[in-house]
């Protein structure tokens, strides 16, 4: 489904943003103040403009209360993205997503209406992290302080065995979510369904126990 997406900001971190979701079909609104960075995105968005996102006035004129959803992308400023993130809020956006530098800037910005906060170089220091833990890891997304799902690549241990004979949930309390094989995703999968040598195996579940599972049972 097509989506209405305010892009403020547009260093590397924005620019990515703005391409991707052009890409993926969505209207896409790209803002800055530098007009060189604008220039750069501009074929890559529905609309673009030069503007200082600090003037609410500015931003009412490019029409941003009829988007659905803002992202934030001016993690280096702190002062601006948190007036940015009051505004967009006060002027009814409902969804505003906000880049951080860091823990106190990801503090302010959620005291101040942002729906969430993203700190990529913390969230990607974690992910890189667990790929140099373990070889099985393919990629890592945390979903609260001890929940998270990982995406683990399948050994010859569980080759050919189904879900039934492995019984992950009561071994290990953690939940198969997906497998995917090669170009295929086999979304909530069955017990009777076979796991094969190579397969990126989608798990949910405690970090204990999904460390534990990736250690033993893969």
């Amino acid at each position: 489904m097509k989506k209405q997406f305010v892009v403020i900001g547009l260093g590397r971190f924005g620019s990515s943003i703005c391409k991707e979701l052009f890409h993926m079909g969505h209207e896409v609104l790209a803002i800055d103040s530098a007009p060189d960075r604008v220039d750069q995105v501009r074929k890559y968005a529905s609309h673009s403009a030069v503007a200082n996102a600090m003037d609410e006035k500015n931003l009412k004129e490019l029409g941003v209360r009829n988007f659905e959803h803002a992202v934030v992308a001016i993690g280096d400023d702190l002062q601006t993205s948190v007036l940015c993130t009051l505004m967009l809020k006060e002027l009814g956006m409902p969804i505003v997503w906000v880049k951080a530098k860091n823990l106190q800037h990801q503090l302010i910005l959620e005291k101040v209406g942002a729906d969430r906060v993203i700190q990529p170089e913390y969230e990607m220091g974690i992910r890189v992290a667990h790929h140099m833990d373990s070889e099985k890891v393919v990629d890592y997304i945390d979903l609260s302080a001890d929940y998270s799902i990982i995406e683990l690549v399948a050994s010859s241990k569980i080759d050919q065995k189904t879900l039934l004979e492995l019984d992950i949930r009561a071994k290990y309390k953690c939940t198969i979510l997906a497998i995917k094989r090669g170009e295929t995703v086999n979304v909530a999968p069955m017990s009777e369904d076979l796991i094969r040598l190579g397969d990126i195996v989608v798990v949910m579940g405690h970090r204990t126990d999904l460390k534990r599972f990736e250690e033993k049972g893969i």
